[in-house]
């Protein structure tokens, strides 16, 4: 397994145990302002599968002549991330959105040769300079680690379990 591959496969374990974490919450406390930079629960995690879905996006150009992993992001096309509040059965669709997502990350991954990771990303907020996918990829898992992060600090403040690093999913399945 390539390093993409597993920490895509991290990143689904992680997104896939923090949805099913904040499923057990009703909406009213998965919606309520925490005072975190992206104020609710319900929204560091629509801004973790964002970060993705941007990422992602991201890298079409650069994989312009990889065809199986265009076509491992093809599946992004129809989906949307909503935004502000929640209603609940919002926040059900949220999860096969969630679970796209990841699995277009996954598939994509898994396309991913040696060569492809030299390839350069065109990063818009660093004035169009272009970086390695491999450094791009790796940014895209310390984003999603990070607001993970958050939620796990908002989820302990509450006093919820929420152990979901996901290590034993991403290497049991090398």
């Amino acid at each position: 397994m390539n390093d993409a591959l597993m920490f895509a496969k991290y990143n689904q374990a992680g997104n896939k145990a923090v949805y099913g974490i904040l499923s057990k919450l009703d909406n009213e406390e998965r919606e309520k302002d925490r005072r975190s930079y992206f104020g609710s629960l319900s929204a560091l995690f629509r801004h973790v599968l964002g970060g993705t879905f941007f990422f992602l996006g991201m890298f079409k150009a650069a994989l312009a002549n990889n065809a199986a992993a265009l076509k491992a992001l093809a599946p992004l096309e129809g989906c949307s991330i909503p935004e502000g509040p929640l209603t609940a059965d919002q926040w059900k669709a949220l999860g096969a959105g969630s679970d796209a997502i990841d699995a277009a990350y996954v598939a994509a991954a898994e396309a991913l040769t040696d060569a492809d990771m030299a390839l350069p990303v065109t990063v818009e907020w660093l004035g169009g300079k272009q970086v390695p996918l491999s450094f791009m990829l790796s940014q895209l898992v310390v984003h999603n680690t990070h607001h993970r992060g958050q939620i796990s600090q908002i989820l302990d403040s509450m006093k919820i379990d929420n152990d979901y690093s996901g290590i034993g999913a991403a290497f049991l399945s090398r």
